[in-house]
């Protein structure tokens, strides 16, 4: 069907059946999910597609407000307890309701996936207990109060313990066991080829735009926009800045939409080891660290110029950043603006620091994960040397680039991150000290470790008051940031999309691209 519908797309895109155009949607994303276990991977591409045929228990909406989805509500009766409302209209794919002991059985699994290299360990991990209270209604119960459980658990898809009991990661990709609640069904998918999908008539929410979707993976920004062009697909994501100018100069075409990203981009300094993969003396000799003391990590901040590389670099798909989140997000700071471009100050923390004659420092980051993220990293580099550093650079594709910092392989790297729905986030992933017993700073790839930071941000994790706990997300964030320069914020993304004429998106802070998000423009 959909070799069918390219052709007379191409032959004669203008006299397409309107029964045709409006019952499929063909959309062009960067990468497929590397896996349809929706457990998996904790990562924003893979749980984008589960939620397409799964849901959590509330969902967050473009703006991740949360809002209802397999759970009509879910609050804290106590600061160990959380109440659960079940949908009772909610169904599987197979017709049967949705239970407490699905819910459980999720819970159970979500955090211990075999071989899973981004684990939901962190969103479970503080749940004891889950409790039936009657047929519709369970209760959480926490070993400490964990305020963000609820947005925790939104990125948890809840599965059916019947078709997901004793089932495996490759159950779930070969579509054995691809049973949840969501808009769509799974039809097919391969590693690497499109993604189908078919509409749930049986759903229990509004019902999506398009009877069947076709998520095509295409890598390269550049062959993105050109197949939309081509009009092989009529919705793409992540658009090049000079691609998106051209399609919003051409409103008789196509149509773009955007939105800002609460992603940050931020380079990740090893501050932990004594001899550091990319450091070394000018004549390529060792010598010690110099990551490991602030003043050095201050002066690389300050010799970044955050303008340039949002106006230049990303053509103004980009917010410069001196937080960890975007202004109003909760738990920054409206002072914490982004530090200003001075050499000369960052020549003088240099020498005082030691490092007059600066050193070598290689700069890693991705070449196909971020807009321009390889021009990104170049310019940094650029800026640097200005500084007095001799720097070289080293770019990676996504997998391999995820493999290495994951295996603390550079020194400096460009990262980005978006915390999930507080500053809070942010904090107990990228800044809190390497802990896998709390499950703590588990994606701190420069290994940063501060006593007081840690204090504040395990304080502010177990705080249920909102305005306590903003203010000690905003203490543990300037401590971090202004003091230490534990990473160096760089800017904020802006997410994009655009399609054909005649289509509509609702832009998503998140990033997600999400078919039931797509809809057809009114006439």
């Amino acid at each position: 069907m959909i070799k069918t519908l390219r052709a007379a797309l191409l032959a004669a895109p203008l006299l397409a059946s309107p029964a045709v155009a409006q019952d499929s949607i063909r959309i062009g994303v960067e990468a497929g999910p590397t896996s349809l276990d929706p457990h998996f991977a904790s990562l924003i591409t893979n749980i984008a597609f589960s939620r397409h045929v799964f849901q959590p228990l509330m969902e967050q909406d473009a703006r991740q407000a949360l809002r209802p989805a397999i759970a009509t509500s879910m609050r804290a009766v106590d600061e160990l307890t959380w109440e659960v409302k079940l949908d009772p209209v909610a169904r599987f794919h197979d017709g049967a309701p949705v239970t407490v002991e699905d819910v459980a059985f999720t819970i159970a699994r979500a955090g211990d996936v075999p071989n899973s290299p981004s684990s939901f360990r962190y969103a479970t991990r503080p749940i004891s207990s889950v409790e039936a209270v009657d047929a519709t209604t369970l209760r959480i119960r926490t070993t400490q109060p964990t305020p963000l459980l609820p947005n925790f658990l939104a990125l948890v898809m809840i599965v059916s313990r019947k078709h997901g009991e004793g089932a495996t990661t490759q159950d779930y990709n070969a579509g054995r066991v691809m049973v949840g609640t969501g808009p769509f069904r799974h039809v097919s998918w391969q590693p690497g080829s499109p993604v189908v999908m078919e509409r749930n008539p049986n759903f229990h929410g509004p019902a999506p735009a398009f009877a069947r979707v076709e998520f095509r993976p295409i890598a390269n920004a550049g062959a993105r926009s050109a197949a939309l062009q081509a009009g092989d697909v009529d919705l793409i994501e992540i658009v090049p800045p000079d691609q998106l100018t051209r399609f919003r100069a051409d409103p008789a075409r196509f149509t773009v939409a955007e939105s800002p990203s609460n992603r940050l981009l931020f380079l990740t300094l090893d501050s932990d080891r004594e001899d550091s993969p990319h450091i070394r003396a000018k004549d390529g000799s060792r010598i010690p660290n110099p990551l490991r003391d602030a003043r050095v990590r201050r002066a690389l901040s300050l010799a970044i110029n955050r303008e340039a590389l949002t106006s230049r670099i990303l053509q103004g798909q980009g917010t410069p950043a001196g937080d960890l989140g975007p202004p109003g997000y909760f738990g920054t700071s409206p002072d914490m603006t982004p530090p200003p471009f001075n050499l000369e100050e960052a020549r003088r923390l240099l020498a005082e620091a030691g490092f007059a004659q600066g050193f070598a420092v290689q700069v890693n980051g991705p070449n196909d994960r971020f807009v321009n993220d390889e021009q990104v990293v170049q310019a940094i580099a650029q800026m640097w040397t200005r500084l007095g550093l001799t720097t070289t650079v080293e770019t990676r594709t996504r997998a391999v680039w995820l493999s290495e910092a994951a295996q603390l392989r550079y020194s400096v790297n460009l990262a980005g991150f978006s915390p999930n729905p507080e500053l809070l986030g942010m904090l107990e992933t990228q800044i809190h000290s390497w802990n896998t017993t709390l499950g703590l700073g588990t994606a701190n790839r420069g290994r940063f470790s501060n006593a007081e930071v840690d204090a504040l941000i395990q304080q502010a994790r177990t705080t249920i008051d909102d305005e306590q706990r903003r203010a000690l997300t905003q203490r543990a964030t300037r401590l971090a940031l202004v003091d230490h320069t534990a990473l160096i914020p760089l800017y904020f993304a802006q997410n994009t999309w655009a399609m054909r004429r005649g289509f509509t998106y609702e832009p998503r802070t998140d990033e997600m691209t999400l078919a039931f998000s797509a809809g057809r423009a009114a006439r």
